[in-house]
């Protein structure tokens, strides 16, 4: 008698799941422990964009931090979607936050004067990098700390400005991907319409992340959580992933590494920091 082995289709791949009630605990305890017990600072400074990781953000520092120590900013430049701003507001009316709006436009047009030729990548690097250095101004005028919103997806797929929305010192979202940042929006009680409304930079109109990237965020998530188990190009294309989805998503993490990483020091001893000089928690 023979028999003839039959596998069965391999279901398409999804992203990866998330315990949301023990991330939302875990990344509370995460954020009480990184400022006010290893830094002594009560209050946290974040960037409103609108979007759902600031969001998540701002939910997670009133978790634990309580509401009157968080200071968010709206920071529009003169393009900005108005929609963006209303959307910001959503998020400080559900949890009482400080908010203040300061319009950057003036700042970025007097550096961009001199460069009118920049096109949109470069401009919106000049508009991520204000941003950044008026929350830094903000946090030394208010004794806070800077938190960041950069989620895992666009970290491994190299999708921020360097020295801008990775520069906080804290990130609480940083190991968590997109499609787990919007479960965890969801739980927490974010509103729906920024759960729900297409990812943007918000740079141009009708611009969105997915169009950017050129692959949703669903099939990214799921495709990089194998990658980072080591899974080869072959391995993924059997897992079903495209050839090009695995050409497209390889190719920019190992294009953007270099964002992963602080400056690269040119070492002369045997102290260089960060490089041999590392406190005992950091190995």
């Amino acid at each position: 008698m023979t028999f003839t082995i039959v596998e069965a289709p391999l279901e398409s791949p999804r992203p990866p799941g998330i315990d949301c009630a023990v991330t939302a605990d875990w990344l509370s305890a995460f954020l009480r422990d990184e400022l006010t017990l290893r830094r002594n600072i009560s209050r946290a400074v974040i960037g409103l964009s609108g979007g759902v990781d600031s969001a998540v953000t701002a939910f997670l520092c009133a978790r634990a931090l309580g509401a009157e120590n968080v200071y968010t900013f709206r920071l529009p430049y003169a393009t900005s979607s108005a929609a963006s701003l209303a959307d910001a507001q959503t998020v400080v009316d559900a949890l009482g936050v400080h908010c203040r709006t300061i319009d950057i436009t003036a700042a970025v047009d007097g550096y961009l004067q001199f460069e009118p030729d920049a096109d949109a990548r470069r401009r919106g690097n000049v508009m991520a990098r204000t941003r950044m250095l008026v929350l830094f101004d903000q946090s030394a005028k208010l004794d806070a700390l800077p938190v960041g919103t950069g989620n895992k997806t666009e970290r491994m797929l190299g999708y921020f400005t360097w020295h801008a929305d990775d520069t906080p010192p804290v990130n609480p979202l940083g190991d968590l991907f997109k499609t787990q940042v919007w479960a965890l929006a969801r739980y927490l009680g974010v509103p729906k319409v920024l759960v729900d409304k297409a990812p943007s930079a918000d740079l141009e109109a009708d611009q969105t992340d997915e169009g950017d990237l050129g692959i949703t965020y669903a099939r990214a998530d799921a495709l990089l959580a194998k990658l980072l188990l080591g899974y080869s190009d072959a391995q993924l294309v059997e897992h079903g992933f495209s050839p090009d989805e695995v050409s497209l998503v390889r190719g920019r993490v190992d294009a953007t590494h270099w964002k992963r990483h602080l400056p690269t020091t040119a070492m002369l001893t045997n102290t260089a920091i960060n490089e041999f000089y590392l406190r005992p928690v950091d190995y």
